[in-house]
C-alpha cells in the first residue's frame, strides 16, 4: 500500500445512537485516498455497554495504535482533542407530551426561581424604604408606595435584564453568544474534563498499554 496520511479532527464529547461506535463517528476525517478513508470510517472502535453507564472515553493513542496495526504504511495525524468522551443518547425519550411537560416545568422553575431571588434581595436591602426616603428627601412629600422612582427603577430592571441576557423572545439583539450559552459551554468543558480524569484515574479510559 502507498504511503498514506490520515488527518483525525476529533471531538471532545460525541453523543451517538447505537452502541457500536466506528471511526467516522469521532468526529473529521480527511485523506487524499477515498477508498482508505471510506474503510476507516467504517471501522468499529468499541461497543459501548449499558453496564458502563453508557459512556466510554477513548484516547487518542489507541485510535492511532489501532489503525497502524491495521494499516502499517499509514502515517496519522491528530489536529484535533487528545481523549474524547463517547456518551450514549436516546432521541425518542422524550416525545409529545411529556417534552412539553418538562419544558414548562424547567420555564417555571426559572421564572419562579428568578422572580423570588429578585424579591427576596430587595427585601434584604429594604429597596422599599430606600426610595420612600429618598423621595421625601428630593419632593418634601411622604410616599405614597407608588412613585417615579419605583415605575423607572421597575423598568429599568427589565430593561437591563434583557440587555445583560442579550435575548428577547426568539430574537438575539446582538451576535455576540448569551452569558447564558457561554456558562453552559464551560459547564460542559468541565464535565468533559471530569469524565476523562476520572476515567484515566479508574483505568477505564481505553488507551495504549
Amino acid at each position: 500500500m502507498q504511503k498514506e496520511t490520515l488527518y483525525l479532527k476529533l471531538e471532545r464529547n460525541v453523543e451517538i445512537q447505537t452502541q457500536e461506535v466506528r471511526f467516522k463517528d469521532l468526529g473529521k476525517l480527511y485523506c487524499r485516498d477515498q477508498n482508505l478513508l471510506n474503510r476507516i470510517k467504517a471501522e468499529k472502535i468499541v461497543t459501548l455497554k449499558k453496564e458502563d453507564g453508557g459512556r466510554k472515553v477513548v484516547c487518542v493513542m489507541k485510535l492511532i495504535e489501532m489503525l497502524q496495526k491495521e494499516y502499517p504504511n499509514l502515517e496519522v495525524e491528530n489536529i484535533g482533542e487528545a481523549e474524547v468522551v463517547l456518551e450514549l443518547v436516546k432521541t425518542n425519550k422524550y416525545k409529545g407530551a411529556m417534552q412539553a411537560a418538562k419544558i414548562c416545568f424547567v420555564c417555571g422553575i426559572c421564572f419562579f426561581g428568578a422572580a423570588f431571588t429578585i424579591m427576596a434581595f430587595h427585601n434584604d436591602v429594604g429597596i422599599i424604604k430606600t426610595f420612600s426616603r429618598v423621595y421625601e428627601m428630593i419632593t418634601g412629600q411622604a410616599s405614597d408606595g407608588v412613585t417615579i422612582l419605583e415605575i423607572s427603577y421597575s423598568i429599568g430592571l427589565a430593561l437591563g435584564i434583557i440587555v445583560f441576557f442579550n435575548h428577547i423572545g426568539g430574537r438575539r439583539i446582538t451576535k455576540d453568544p448569551t452569558p447564558i450559552e457561554v456558562e453552559m459551554r464551560i459547564y460542559e468543558k468541565e464535565v468533559n474534563d471530569t469524565l476523562v480524569e476520572t476515567a484515566d484515574r479508574e483505568g477505564k479510559m481505553l488507551d495504549v498499554d
